[in-house]
């Protein structure tokens, strides 16, 4: 290692200047005794032939000596400045702490010190035992389970792929969680890493070693190599992040699975998702498990393709974000049913166009509801099929939900009516109904249906549904007693100030109520539809006195509706700003 600089005055008052100061500072290091093993940043030119004499061994204790590459001086190579309040620093010793004292003049602003954390010894053990690969494999044999990790870090950093391959034939562990590396194995790696796994299916008698069963390409398991690897020991705890991990693990009960996240987006799949599928093709004796399907765009066709390969009964989430026809919808319908342990539903911009049709695919899309018996979440986005069949599908639902979404689109007064009968909805904790056109409804649809949620209702959003004075005094005394409300939003509906008053007032008692948001009263906006400052401050400031009458530190949220010249939306809290 090597240092660049004019002088380094020691506090003993022997001064280190040019080449013979560093021939000075190099002698003595050389005789500190041992300590714990840093290492230097390395730098260009200067003092090195002074200090390359110093026994290379963990012996050496740099103490709080840290260098790192600032910028070059053509005199003095690298140029260095240390961080405020650490002008005194020394070098551990046994009995105390040799202070190197940093003058204050201009050598100050040429010299920066910082921490650098240097190899451990396991690592560059592990570095120099890949230089040889072959040796390498012959030695996973022997090597202690605990190092299999971080030599497989290792061997993935240098590419060495002949020795990944050799290590997943010999990985002691029940799972390989591929998926909790910090940076995916690049493609070759990961065909590496597939032919190993080839290897052992194709054997007839299983290695002494071999206990893997599970490849895990989702991103998690994180602590895993953290935990055996020793970068962060300190928060993982000993007994390991998962059961399957452990060290005694039994062997490899069943077939070899492969748990992954699909991701399906547009028409063509990621290259390393569509290796593992044309991998898994040719290939009986293994389970290709999904927890979660996510489809953002991709030809119905080649999703059924893929969804053909996977154990559907894995799947826990299923979302897809994309539009579709109803006729599509049904098509992929028998692949929900499938998803018979799914928990969580999202369907997105599903179109209805006139068919003579489309009772049949609608009855196929809730007939395969009757299979998810363990559905708690359900969101629908745009489901323009919903409109006069909203109960069809309810009476489908076997199981309570926890959160039920269903926004922008058209629903008819008897859906309103089917929904708050719903014995499905019991247990709400959940309930977005943003976007529904309300406003010539009747309110005793949703008066009932508040009553029905009251007793577990945690969040509930009815925003930009066209709800009038008279809809929201309906459900006041309902909405008082849902005692378990986080969450109230009823932004983008026509409120007076006198209904929002009430409002306040009645939800005064919900002690758990954080987050409130509500829309600008009506007498905020001008004939023309745009927000008045004045007559919004007016009534702001008569309903901030309303709170401060009830007495209890409260956050309302008001939002203006969108201004009809420019389209934005501004939202005011109890310091006003206006702006169009």
């Amino acid at each position: 290692m090597t240092l660049s600089g004019p002088s380094l005055p020691l506090a003993s008052g022997t001064g280190i200047k040019g080449s013979s100061g560093w021939k000075c500072l190099g002698q003595r290091l050389r005789f500190l005794p041992p300590g714990t093993c840093e290492t230097l940043a390395p730098v260009p030119a200067g003092a090195e032939r002074w200090l390359c004499g110093r026994p290379q061994s963990p012996e050496w204790n740099w103490g709080k000596l840290r260098l790192s590459h600032h910028c070059q001086n053509r005199d003095f190579g690298p140029e260095w400045v240390p961080p405020e309040g650490e002008e005194k620093m020394g070098l551990a010793r046994e009995g105390g702490l040799v202070p190197l004292t940093l003058p204050e003049d201009s050598f100050q602003s040429r010299f920066r010190m910082v921490t650098r954390t240097p190899p451990r010894l396991l690592e560059l053990a592990a570095q120099s035992l890949l230089k040889d690969e072959d040796l390498a494999i012959a030695a996973l044999e022997y090597l202690p389970t605990e190092l299999f990790p971080l030599l497989f870090m290792e061997a993935l950093a240098g590419r060495c792929d002949k020795t990944l391959k050799a290590m997943v034939r010999a990985w002691p562990f029940a799972r390989l969680p591929l998926g909790g590396l910090t940076q995916m194995p690049h493609q070759k790696a990961f065909q590496a890493v597939l032919d190993g796994l080839d290897c052992l299916l194709a054997r007839k008698v299983r290695p002494r070693r071999w206990k893997l069963w599970v490849l895990d390409l989702r991103n998690a398991s994180r602590n895993f190599w953290s935990m055996w690897s020793g970068a962060r020991v300190h928060e993982c705890p000993l007994t390991g992040p998962v059961a399957e991990d452990s060290l005694r693990m039994k062997g490899p009960s069943g077939p070899l699975t492969v748990f992954v996240d699909l991701c399906l987006r547009e028409r063509a799949l990621d290259e390393r998702l569509a290796n593992l599928i044309r991998w898994a093709r040719r290939r009986r004796s293994l389970h290709l498990c999904c927890k979660k399907v996510t489809i953002f765009g991709m030809p119905v066709q080649n999703i059924k393709e893929v969804l053909n390969l996977v154990q559907l009964g894995c799947v826990l989430e299923a979302e897809v974000h994309l539009t579709w026809q109803l006729s599509t919808l049904g098509k992929f319908a028998p692949y929900l049913g499938r998803m018979s342990n799914v928990q969580t539903l999202v369907l997105s911009h599903i179109h209805k166009p006139s068919s003579s049709e489309e009772q049949k695919h609608i009855g196929r899309f809730t007939s395969q509801l009757l299979r998810l018996r363990h559905l708690r979440k359900l969101r629908m986005e745009s489901p323009a099929f919903l409109e006069g069949c909203l109960g069809q599908m309810l009476r489908c639902l076997k199981s309570p939900l926890e959160a039920l979404s269903i926004t922008n689109c058209q629903l008819t007064e008897s859906d309103l009516a089917c929904l708050s009968q719903c014995r499905s909805i019991s247990q709400l904790k959940e309930l977005d109904l943003s976007g529904l056109s309300l406003a010539r409804f009747s309110p005793k649809p949703l008066q009932v249906l508040l009553e029905t949620v009251a007793a577990t209702v945690q969040d509930l959003v009815l925003e930009y549904c066209g709800l009038s004075d008279t809809h929201l005094e309906a459900i006041l005394p309902a909405l008082s007693r849902c005692h378990q409300l986080q969450t109230f939003s009823v932004r983008g509906n026509h409120l007076s100030v006198a209904l929002m008053g009430r409002l306040l007032r009645h939800t005064a008692g919900l002690s758990r109520l954080s987050l409130e948001l509500y829309p600008a009263p009506l007498e905020s906006y001008s004939s023309r539809g745009i927000i008045h400052p004045g007559r919004f401050a007016q009534a702001q400031a008569e309903l901030l006195g309303i709170l401060k009458d009830l007495g209890l530190p409260r956050t309302i949220w008001l939002r203006t509706n969108p201004c009809p010249h420019c389209g934005s939306k501004i939202v005011y809290d109890s310091d006003p700003f206006v702006s169009c």
